[in-house]
Protein backbone atom coordinates (compact mmCIF):
# COMPACT_ATOMS: atom_id res chain seq x y z
CA UNK A 1 0.00 0.00 0.00
CA UNK A 2 1.50 3.30 -1.09
CA UNK A 3 2.00 5.95 1.59
CA UNK A 4 0.22 9.30 1.52
CA UNK A 5 3.39 11.02 2.77
CA UNK A 6 4.76 13.78 0.57
CA UNK A 7 8.41 13.69 1.64
CA UNK A 8 10.18 10.34 2.02
CA UNK A 9 13.43 10.65 3.94
CA UNK A 10 16.23 8.29 4.92
CA UNK A 11 18.22 8.69 8.12
CA UNK A 12 21.85 9.73 7.76
CA UNK A 13 22.89 6.29 9.01
CA UNK A 14 21.01 4.76 6.07
CA UNK A 15 23.17 6.47 3.44
CA UNK A 16 24.71 3.77 1.21
CA UNK A 17 28.26 2.77 2.12
CA UNK A 18 29.04 1.37 -1.35
CA UNK A 19 28.50 2.36 -4.97
CA UNK A 20 26.98 -0.19 -7.36
CA UNK A 21 29.08 -1.22 -10.37
CA UNK A 22 26.90 -2.42 -13.25
CA UNK A 23 29.81 -3.78 -15.32
CA UNK A 24 29.57 -7.41 -14.15
CA UNK A 25 25.77 -7.38 -14.64
CA UNK A 26 25.70 -5.96 -18.17
CA UNK A 27 23.96 -8.29 -20.66
CA UNK A 28 27.00 -8.14 -22.98
CA UNK A 29 30.62 -7.07 -22.52
CA UNK A 30 31.44 -3.41 -23.09
CA UNK A 31 33.49 -2.72 -26.19
CA UNK A 32 36.93 -1.61 -24.96
CA UNK A 33 38.06 2.03 -25.26
CA UNK A 34 40.52 2.46 -28.12
CA UNK A 35 43.78 4.44 -28.05
CA UNK A 36 43.46 7.33 -30.54
CA UNK A 37 47.05 6.92 -31.79
CA UNK A 38 47.56 3.14 -31.87
CA UNK A 39 44.01 2.01 -32.60
CA UNK A 40 44.40 -0.67 -29.93
CA UNK A 41 42.47 -1.22 -26.67
CA UNK A 42 43.56 1.04 -23.84
CA UNK A 43 45.35 -0.20 -20.77
CA UNK A 44 45.64 1.48 -17.36
CA UNK A 45 49.00 3.07 -18.20
CA UNK A 46 47.47 4.79 -21.25
CA UNK A 47 45.03 6.65 -19.01
CA UNK A 48 47.55 7.56 -16.31
CA UNK A 49 48.43 10.99 -17.81
CA UNK A 50 44.80 12.04 -17.39
CA UNK A 51 43.39 10.26 -14.34
CA UNK A 52 44.59 9.07 -10.93
CA UNK A 53 45.07 5.30 -10.77
CA UNK A 54 42.22 4.78 -8.28
CA UNK A 55 39.73 6.13 -10.83
CA UNK A 56 41.31 4.12 -13.65
CA UNK A 57 40.85 0.97 -11.56
CA UNK A 58 37.20 1.87 -10.97
CA UNK A 59 36.77 2.50 -14.70
CA UNK A 60 37.83 -1.07 -15.47
CA UNK A 61 36.56 -2.81 -12.35
CA UNK A 62 34.39 -5.92 -12.49
CA UNK A 63 33.68 -5.88 -8.77
CA UNK A 64 29.92 -5.40 -8.20
CA UNK A 65 30.39 -3.04 -5.22
CA UNK A 66 32.93 -0.30 -4.47
CA UNK A 67 33.36 1.12 -0.98
CA UNK A 68 32.72 4.86 -0.58
CA UNK A 69 35.69 6.38 1.31
CA UNK A 70 34.82 7.89 4.69
CA UNK A 71 36.07 11.40 3.74
CA UNK A 72 33.73 11.34 0.73
CA UNK A 73 30.78 10.18 2.84
CA UNK A 74 31.57 12.96 5.33
CA UNK A 75 31.11 15.57 2.57
CA UNK A 76 28.05 13.76 1.20
CA UNK A 77 26.41 14.32 4.59
CA UNK A 78 26.03 18.01 3.71
CA UNK A 79 23.05 16.98 1.54
CA UNK A 80 22.73 13.20 1.55
CA UNK A 81 20.61 11.16 1.84
CA UNK A 82 18.71 13.38 -0.58
CA UNK A 83 14.90 13.58 -0.30
CA UNK A 84 12.29 11.85 -2.40
CA UNK A 85 8.88 13.46 -2.85
CA UNK A 86 5.46 12.09 -3.76
CA UNK A 87 4.05 14.54 -6.30
CA UNK A 88 0.47 14.54 -4.99
CA UNK A 89 -0.36 17.97 -6.35
CA UNK A 90 0.97 17.14 -9.82
CA UNK A 91 -1.02 13.90 -9.83
CA UNK A 92 -4.16 15.88 -9.00
CA UNK A 93 -3.44 18.54 -11.63
CA UNK A 94 -3.01 15.84 -14.27
CA UNK A 95 -6.03 13.84 -13.11
CA UNK A 96 -3.96 10.68 -13.32
CA UNK A 97 -4.25 7.50 -11.26
CA UNK A 98 -0.46 7.16 -11.49
CA UNK A 99 1.62 7.64 -8.36
CA UNK A 100 4.46 10.02 -9.19
CA UNK A 101 7.66 10.30 -7.16
CA UNK A 102 10.72 12.43 -7.78
CA UNK A 103 14.16 11.85 -6.32
CA UNK A 104 15.60 15.33 -5.85
CA UNK A 105 19.30 16.10 -6.18
CA UNK A 106 18.58 19.84 -6.00
CA UNK A 107 19.64 20.16 -2.36
CA UNK A 108 23.37 19.69 -2.89
CA UNK A 109 25.47 22.87 -2.52
CA UNK A 110 25.77 23.33 -6.33
CA UNK A 111 22.11 22.38 -6.77
CA UNK A 112 22.42 19.22 -8.85
CA UNK A 113 23.54 15.57 -8.85
CA UNK A 114 27.02 16.45 -10.09
CA UNK A 115 28.86 16.68 -6.73
CA UNK A 116 28.19 12.96 -6.14
CA UNK A 117 31.13 12.30 -8.47
CA UNK A 118 32.91 15.68 -8.21
CA UNK A 119 33.63 15.16 -4.51
CA UNK A 120 34.80 11.60 -5.14
CA UNK A 121 37.05 12.58 -8.04
CA UNK A 122 38.59 15.46 -6.09
CA UNK A 123 39.28 13.09 -3.18
CA UNK A 124 41.04 10.47 -5.32
CA UNK A 125 43.13 13.13 -7.07
CA UNK A 126 44.15 14.63 -3.73
CA UNK A 127 45.14 11.18 -2.45
CA UNK A 128 47.56 10.77 -5.35
CA UNK A 129 49.22 14.16 -4.94
CA UNK A 130 47.53 16.05 -7.77
CA UNK A 131 47.38 19.82 -7.18
CA UNK A 132 45.15 21.01 -10.05
CA UNK A 133 42.25 19.57 -12.05
CA UNK A 134 41.14 20.77 -15.50
CA UNK A 135 37.64 20.14 -16.80
CA UNK A 136 34.93 21.33 -19.15
CA UNK A 137 31.33 22.26 -18.42
CA UNK A 138 28.26 22.84 -20.54
CA UNK A 139 25.57 24.68 -18.60
CA UNK A 140 27.83 25.04 -15.58
CA UNK A 141 26.43 22.37 -13.26
CA UNK A 142 29.52 20.19 -13.60
CA UNK A 143 31.96 23.09 -13.44
CA UNK A 144 30.38 24.41 -10.25
CA UNK A 145 30.28 20.92 -8.73
CA UNK A 146 33.96 20.29 -9.42
CA UNK A 147 34.84 23.76 -8.13
CA UNK A 148 33.00 22.82 -4.93
CA UNK A 149 34.77 19.44 -4.69
CA UNK A 150 38.20 20.93 -5.33
CA UNK A 151 37.57 23.63 -2.73
CA UNK A 152 36.69 20.98 -0.14
CA UNK A 153 39.94 19.09 -0.75
CA UNK A 154 42.13 22.16 -1.36
CA UNK A 155 42.84 21.64 -5.07
CA UNK A 156 43.13 24.22 -7.84
CA UNK A 157 40.50 23.95 -10.56
CA UNK A 158 40.36 25.23 -14.15
CA UNK A 159 37.03 25.12 -15.99
CA UNK A 160 36.46 25.52 -19.74
CA UNK A 161 32.79 26.51 -20.06
CA UNK A 162 30.97 26.27 -23.40
CA UNK A 163 30.82 29.89 -24.58
CA UNK A 164 27.08 30.03 -25.26
CA UNK A 165 26.36 28.80 -21.71
CA UNK A 166 29.02 31.11 -20.26
CA UNK A 167 27.01 33.97 -21.75
CA UNK A 168 23.53 32.54 -21.03
CA UNK A 169 24.25 31.54 -17.42
CA UNK A 170 26.50 34.16 -15.79
CA UNK A 171 25.55 33.10 -12.27
CA UNK A 172 26.90 29.58 -12.84
CA UNK A 173 30.18 31.24 -13.75
CA UNK A 174 30.02 33.31 -10.55
CA UNK A 175 29.31 30.16 -8.53
CA UNK A 176 32.40 28.49 -10.01
CA UNK A 177 34.50 31.52 -9.14
CA UNK A 178 33.03 31.78 -5.63
CA UNK A 179 34.43 28.34 -4.82
CA UNK A 180 37.85 29.49 -6.02
CA UNK A 181 38.10 28.00 -9.50
CA UNK A 182 39.07 29.83 -12.70
CA UNK A 183 36.63 29.63 -15.61
CA UNK A 184 37.03 30.54 -19.29
CA UNK A 185 34.55 30.71 -22.19
CA UNK A 186 35.43 27.92 -24.62
CA UNK A 187 36.82 28.00 -27.28
CA UNK A 188 39.70 30.02 -25.81
CA UNK A 189 43.11 31.13 -27.03
CA UNK A 190 44.74 29.22 -24.13
CA UNK A 191 45.05 25.91 -26.00
CA UNK A 192 45.93 24.68 -29.47
CA UNK A 193 42.49 23.10 -29.71
CA UNK A 194 40.76 26.38 -28.89
CA UNK A 195 42.93 28.45 -31.19
CA UNK A 196 42.24 26.06 -34.08
CA UNK A 197 38.48 26.39 -33.64
CA UNK A 198 38.67 30.19 -33.35
CA UNK A 199 40.72 30.37 -36.53
CA UNK A 200 37.97 28.46 -38.34
CA UNK A 201 35.07 30.30 -36.68
CA UNK A 202 35.87 33.37 -34.52
CA UNK A 203 32.21 33.47 -33.42
CA UNK A 204 31.98 29.79 -32.48
CA UNK A 205 29.35 29.24 -29.73
CA UNK A 206 31.46 26.35 -28.50
CA UNK A 207 30.41 22.79 -27.69
CA UNK A 208 31.15 20.21 -25.04
CA UNK A 209 33.38 18.42 -27.53
CA UNK A 210 35.49 21.55 -27.99
CA UNK A 211 35.63 22.29 -24.24
CA UNK A 212 36.69 18.69 -23.55
CA UNK A 213 39.52 19.07 -26.08
CA UNK A 214 40.75 22.17 -24.26
CA UNK A 215 40.59 20.59 -20.80
CA UNK A 216 42.30 17.38 -21.93
CA UNK A 217 45.07 19.36 -23.63
CA UNK A 218 45.53 21.48 -20.51
CA UNK A 219 45.87 18.39 -18.31
CA UNK A 220 48.12 16.52 -20.72
CA UNK A 221 50.57 19.43 -21.00
CA UNK A 222 50.95 20.15 -17.26
CA UNK A 223 52.58 17.63 -14.92
CA UNK A 224 50.71 18.88 -11.84
CA UNK A 225 47.29 18.59 -13.48
CA UNK A 226 44.81 15.80 -14.11
CA UNK A 227 41.62 15.82 -16.14
CA UNK A 228 38.14 15.27 -14.73
CA UNK A 229 34.97 14.38 -16.62
CA UNK A 230 31.48 14.87 -15.19
CA UNK A 231 29.66 12.22 -17.21
CA UNK A 232 30.06 9.41 -19.80
CA UNK A 233 32.87 7.37 -18.17
CA UNK A 234 32.20 4.24 -16.11
CA UNK A 235 33.63 5.58 -12.85
CA UNK A 236 31.46 8.70 -13.09
CA UNK A 237 28.28 6.65 -13.47
CA UNK A 238 29.46 4.40 -10.64
CA UNK A 239 29.61 7.34 -8.21
CA UNK A 240 26.11 8.45 -9.20
CA UNK A 241 24.49 5.11 -8.29
CA UNK A 242 24.14 6.38 -4.73
CA UNK A 243 21.03 8.15 -6.10
CA UNK A 244 19.30 4.97 -7.26
CA UNK A 245 20.37 3.00 -4.18
CA UNK A 246 18.77 5.60 -1.92
CA UNK A 247 15.68 5.73 -4.15
CA UNK A 248 15.18 1.98 -3.76
CA UNK A 249 15.05 2.27 0.01
CA UNK A 250 12.79 5.32 -0.10
CA UNK A 251 10.25 3.60 -2.35
CA UNK A 252 10.14 0.74 0.15
CA UNK A 253 9.44 3.24 2.92
CA UNK A 254 6.64 4.65 0.76
CA UNK A 255 5.12 1.18 0.50
CA UNK A 256 5.95 0.73 -3.18
CA UNK A 257 7.14 -2.53 -4.69
CA UNK A 258 9.57 -0.59 -6.87
CA UNK A 259 8.75 1.67 -9.82
CA UNK A 260 6.82 0.61 -12.91
CA UNK A 261 8.35 3.48 -14.91
CA UNK A 262 11.63 5.38 -14.45
CA UNK A 263 12.16 8.60 -16.40
CA UNK A 264 15.31 10.72 -16.53
CA UNK A 265 17.01 13.25 -18.78
CA UNK A 266 20.14 12.31 -20.71
CA UNK A 267 23.04 14.45 -21.90
CA UNK A 268 26.07 12.27 -21.23
CA UNK A 269 24.15 9.83 -19.06
CA UNK A 270 25.41 10.22 -15.49
CA UNK A 271 22.29 11.39 -13.62
CA UNK A 272 20.08 9.00 -15.56
CA UNK A 273 22.39 6.04 -15.00
CA UNK A 274 22.84 6.92 -11.35
CA UNK A 275 19.09 6.67 -10.80
CA UNK A 276 18.26 3.70 -13.01
CA UNK A 277 21.26 1.33 -12.89
CA UNK A 278 20.34 -0.22 -9.52
CA UNK A 279 16.88 -0.87 -11.01
CA UNK A 280 18.31 -2.20 -14.30
CA UNK A 281 19.64 -5.10 -12.24
CA UNK A 282 16.04 -5.82 -11.17
CA UNK A 283 14.88 -5.64 -14.79
CA UNK A 284 17.61 -8.03 -15.87
CA UNK A 285 16.39 -10.35 -13.12
CA UNK A 286 12.92 -10.36 -14.67
CA UNK A 287 11.06 -7.42 -13.11
CA UNK A 288 8.78 -5.46 -15.47
CA UNK A 289 10.11 -1.88 -15.47
CA UNK A 290 9.95 0.68 -18.28
CA UNK A 291 13.14 2.77 -18.19
CA UNK A 292 12.91 5.89 -20.37
CA UNK A 293 15.81 8.18 -21.32
CA UNK A 294 14.66 11.61 -22.52
CA UNK A 295 16.89 13.85 -24.63
CA UNK A 296 16.37 17.06 -26.67
CA UNK A 297 15.29 16.92 -30.32
CA UNK A 298 18.05 19.43 -31.03
CA UNK A 299 20.73 16.97 -29.85
CA UNK A 300 19.17 13.54 -30.50
CA UNK A 301 22.13 11.30 -29.71
CA UNK A 302 20.32 8.14 -28.62
CA UNK A 303 17.39 8.50 -31.00
CA UNK A 304 19.14 9.56 -34.22
CA UNK A 305 22.85 8.86 -33.67
CA UNK A 306 24.80 5.78 -34.76
CA UNK A 307 26.11 3.13 -32.38
CA UNK A 308 29.75 3.40 -33.36
CA UNK A 309 33.21 4.15 -32.06
CA UNK A 310 33.86 7.88 -31.87
CA UNK A 311 36.03 10.43 -30.13
CA UNK A 312 34.68 12.13 -27.04
CA UNK A 313 36.01 15.51 -28.16
CA UNK A 314 36.33 17.66 -31.25
CA UNK A 315 40.15 17.69 -31.48
CA UNK A 316 40.32 13.87 -31.31
CA UNK A 317 42.50 13.81 -28.19
CA UNK A 318 40.35 11.45 -26.13
CA UNK A 319 40.10 7.66 -26.37
CA UNK A 320 37.54 6.29 -28.79
CA UNK A 321 34.42 4.93 -27.12
CA UNK A 322 31.68 2.79 -28.60
CA UNK A 323 28.52 4.81 -28.05
CA UNK A 324 25.59 6.37 -29.80
CA UNK A 325 27.04 9.47 -31.42
CA UNK A 326 26.13 12.34 -33.70
CA UNK A 327 29.79 12.77 -34.62
CA UNK A 328 32.55 14.54 -32.73
CA UNK A 329 32.30 17.57 -35.05
CA UNK A 330 28.60 18.01 -34.23
CA UNK A 331 27.75 21.53 -32.99
CA UNK A 332 24.29 21.61 -31.36
CA UNK A 333 21.85 24.47 -31.43
CA UNK A 334 22.10 26.85 -28.43
CA UNK A 335 19.15 25.49 -26.45
CA UNK A 336 18.98 26.39 -22.76
CA UNK A 337 19.36 22.78 -21.59
CA UNK A 338 23.12 23.17 -21.94
CA UNK A 339 23.86 20.02 -19.93
CA UNK A 340 22.19 17.92 -22.65
CA UNK A 341 24.18 19.30 -25.59
CA UNK A 342 26.69 16.48 -26.10
CA UNK A 343 27.30 14.47 -29.24
CA UNK A 344 27.80 11.12 -27.48
CA UNK A 345 26.61 9.20 -24.45
CA UNK A 346 27.96 6.86 -21.77
CA UNK A 347 29.01 3.49 -23.25
CA UNK A 348 27.29 1.54 -20.44
CA UNK A 349 24.02 3.37 -21.11
CA UNK A 350 24.39 3.00 -24.88
CA UNK A 351 24.88 -0.74 -24.56
CA UNK A 352 21.64 -1.02 -22.58
CA UNK A 353 19.79 1.08 -25.18
CA UNK A 354 21.17 -1.12 -27.96
CA UNK A 355 19.94 -4.18 -26.03
CA UNK A 356 16.43 -2.63 -25.79
CA UNK A 357 16.55 -2.56 -21.99
CA UNK A 358 16.24 1.23 -22.01
CA UNK A 359 13.96 3.24 -24.29
CA UNK A 360 15.18 6.56 -25.69
CA UNK A 361 12.87 9.46 -26.56
CA UNK A 362 13.51 12.96 -27.87
CA UNK A 363 11.35 15.97 -26.96
CA UNK A 364 11.19 19.58 -28.08
CA UNK A 365 12.34 22.59 -26.05
CA UNK A 366 8.94 24.30 -25.81
CA UNK A 367 7.26 21.14 -24.57
CA UNK A 368 9.85 20.75 -21.85
CA UNK A 369 9.33 24.28 -20.57
CA UNK A 370 5.57 23.76 -20.67
CA UNK A 371 6.09 20.71 -18.45
CA UNK A 372 8.47 22.63 -16.18
CA UNK A 373 5.90 25.40 -15.63
CA UNK A 374 3.17 22.83 -14.97
CA UNK A 375 5.41 21.09 -12.44
CA UNK A 376 6.41 24.36 -10.77
CA UNK A 377 2.78 25.45 -10.40
CA UNK A 378 1.79 22.11 -8.88
CA UNK A 379 4.84 21.19 -6.76
CA UNK A 380 6.43 24.60 -6.17
CA UNK A 381 9.95 23.55 -7.16
CA UNK A 382 11.44 25.10 -10.31
CA UNK A 383 13.41 22.49 -12.28
CA UNK A 384 16.51 23.01 -14.39
CA UNK A 385 15.82 22.96 -18.14
CA UNK A 386 17.64 19.62 -18.28
CA UNK A 387 15.46 18.17 -15.53
CA UNK A 388 12.38 19.46 -17.35
CA UNK A 389 13.03 16.87 -20.06
CA UNK A 390 12.52 14.11 -17.47
CA UNK A 391 9.39 15.83 -16.19
CA UNK A 392 8.04 16.08 -19.75
CA UNK A 393 8.52 12.34 -20.21
CA UNK A 394 6.95 11.54 -16.85
CA UNK A 395 3.90 13.73 -17.49
CA UNK A 396 3.40 11.99 -20.83
CA UNK A 397 3.50 8.63 -19.04
CA UNK A 398 1.10 9.83 -16.36
CA UNK A 399 -1.36 11.03 -19.02
CA UNK A 400 -1.22 7.59 -20.64
CA UNK A 401 -2.24 6.17 -17.26
CA UNK A 402 -5.14 8.62 -17.22
CA UNK A 403 -6.32 7.20 -20.55
CA UNK A 404 -5.90 3.55 -19.56
CA UNK A 405 -6.75 3.78 -15.88
CA UNK A 406 -3.48 2.05 -14.91
CA UNK A 407 -2.20 2.92 -11.43
CA UNK A 408 1.50 2.84 -12.22
CA UNK A 409 4.32 4.02 -9.99
CA UNK A 410 6.42 6.58 -11.89
CA UNK A 411 9.86 7.64 -10.63
CA UNK A 412 11.44 10.86 -11.94
CA UNK A 413 15.12 11.72 -11.75
CA UNK A 414 14.98 15.34 -10.55
CA UNK A 415 18.59 16.14 -11.38
CA UNK A 416 18.72 19.80 -10.31
CA UNK A 417 16.96 23.08 -9.65
CA UNK A 418 16.51 25.93 -12.12
CA UNK A 419 17.46 28.86 -9.91
CA UNK A 420 20.38 29.77 -12.17
CA UNK A 421 18.28 29.30 -15.31
CA UNK A 422 15.70 32.04 -14.87
CA UNK A 423 16.87 33.77 -18.05
CA UNK A 424 15.65 30.70 -19.93
CA UNK A 425 12.27 30.84 -18.16
CA UNK A 426 12.12 34.56 -18.90
CA UNK A 427 12.60 33.91 -22.61
CA UNK A 428 10.02 31.11 -22.60
CA UNK A 429 7.43 33.23 -20.79
CA UNK A 430 8.11 36.08 -23.23
CA UNK A 431 7.52 33.76 -26.18
CA UNK A 432 11.08 34.15 -27.43
CA UNK A 433 12.11 30.47 -27.44
CA UNK A 434 11.59 28.19 -30.42
CA UNK A 435 11.93 24.51 -31.10
CA UNK A 436 14.95 23.12 -32.90
CA UNK A 437 14.93 19.84 -34.77
CA UNK A 438 18.41 19.14 -36.02
CA UNK A 439 18.37 18.71 -39.83
CA UNK A 440 18.98 15.19 -41.05
CA UNK A 441 21.53 16.53 -43.56
CA UNK A 442 23.67 18.13 -40.82
CA UNK A 443 23.67 14.95 -38.77
CA UNK A 444 24.68 12.92 -41.83
CA UNK A 445 27.48 15.41 -42.53
CA UNK A 446 28.85 15.12 -38.98
CA UNK A 447 28.63 11.31 -39.09
CA UNK A 448 30.86 11.24 -42.19
CA UNK A 449 33.84 12.05 -39.96
CA UNK A 450 33.41 9.02 -37.70
CA UNK A 451 36.54 6.87 -37.48
CA UNK A 452 36.43 3.37 -38.90
CA UNK A 453 37.30 0.81 -36.22
CA UNK A 454 37.24 -2.92 -36.90
CA UNK A 455 35.69 -4.69 -33.92
CA UNK A 456 36.52 -8.13 -32.67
Amino acid sequence: MASDETKILLRESEMPQRWYNINPDLPAPLAPPIHPATGKPLGPDDLAPLFPMALIQQEMSMEPWVEIPDPVRDIYRLWRPSPMFRAHRLEKALGTPARIYYKSEAFSPPGSHKPNTAVAQAYYNKQEGVTRIATETGAGQWGSALAFGCNVFDLECTVYMVKVSYEQKPYRRVLIQTWGAEVYPSPTDRTNAGRTILAQDPDSPGSLGIAISEAVEDAATHDDTKYSLGSVLNHVLLHQTIVGLEAKEQLKLAGEDGPDVIVGCVGGGSNFAGLCFPFVKDKLDGKDIDIIAVEPESCPTLTRGEYRYDFGDTAKLTPLLKMYTLGHTFIPEPIHAGGLRYHGDAPQLCLLVSQKLIEARAVHQLGTFEAAIQFAKAEGHIPAPETAHAIRGAIDEALKCKETGEEKCILIGYSGHGHFDMAAYDRYLAGELRDYEYPKEKIEEALKDLPVIEEG
